[in-house]
């Protein structure tokens, strides 16, 4: 009885804990549209109130009448994040497929080389990809930041990773039953594949959402722009821009993101679980 009565004393202790960081880590963003309603002589008021004084959509307003054509760049970012996401659920889970039920001469290598490519960040590859963009006129549009990242080391990994944790009966069955190896992907492999397929579209739609480094390198036309560089734009030189401003705005850049990891946060979780797992 003691025993059962102290270990229900440290799961509320784990609760209690884990309840506090959660606390910890809402509080950035309950502080970002706070502080979204505020005047921007109040942004700065001494001490600070964390609860606005009152819902004033004015800074909202602001945002989407200033110089800076923010409705055209949320296009650009969702466009973007959408072609990168789509490009990788398909590149990634056909590559997948390969490397896991495919047997052919070099594939451990193969794949050994693409995992590789993790190794290198963005700052390695840039000069080149901007060199060759500049040759056939890529530069400053939008699409060719999406062209980019069609596919990725990770995305593969992560779609194998889960792949491998599948039974192959059923795709041996279909196999003898004189199915090609596109008909069982299609019909076998593809409809067991939604959490994994749902874990990583979140990860490459907020990963793509947030670009900055590729984008600032790409992207030098304001109308061209994504989100990450309009708030740069808005925060004018030195910081000297409207802080409640620049806020709204990242308000609504960041609510879609938001939105979207809690409605499939689900899968996630499960996607990402289950893609260590091995039979």
């Amino acid at each position: 009885m003691q025993t059962r009565a102290a270990k229900r004393w440290i799961d509320w202790a784990i609760i209690l804990c884990m309840v506090l960081l959660a606390i910890c880590m809402l509080l950035p963003f309950l502080w970002l549209f706070s502080m979204s309603f505020r005047p921007v002589a109040d942004a700065y008021k001494m001490p600070p109130s964390f609860l606005p004084p009152s819902l004033d959509f004015s800074n909202y307003v602001a945002v989407l009448s200033s110089k800076v054509p923010f409705v055209r760049i949320y296009l650009n970012s969702v466009l973007i994040a959408l072609v990168v996401t789509v490009g990788q659920l398909v590149t990634c889970t056909l590559a997948a497929f390969a490397f896991s039920r495919l047997n052919f001469r070099g594939r451990d290598a193969l794949f050994f080389i693409l995992l590789v490519g993790l190794m290198f960040p963005a700052q390695v590859t840039i000069l080149p990809i901007y060199l060759g963009y500049a040759k056939v006129g890529l530069i400053n549009q939008p699409i060719g930041l999406g062209l980019m990242y069609l596919t990725s080391s990770f995305g593969v990994f992560l779609m194998r990773q889960f792949m491998l944790s599948q039974p192959k009966a059923l795709e041996e069955a279909a196999l003898m039953d004189g199915a090609g190896y596109l008909k069982i992907f299609w019909r076998i492999s593809l409809p067991q594949l939604r959490p994994a397929l749902s874990a990583l579209g979140i990860i490459t739609f907020t990963q793509t959402w947030n670009y900055y480094f590729q984008a600032k390198v790409l992207l030098g036309k304001q109308d061209q722009m994504t989100l990450p560089l309009a708030m740069d734009v808005l925060r004018g030189y030195m910081g000297a821009g409207n802080l409640s401003v620049v806020m709204a705005a990242m308000s609504m850049s960041i609510l879609p993101v938001v939105l979207l990891f809690l409605i499939a946060q689900k899968f996630v979780i499960e996607g990402i679980t289950m893609s260590g797992i091995k039979n």
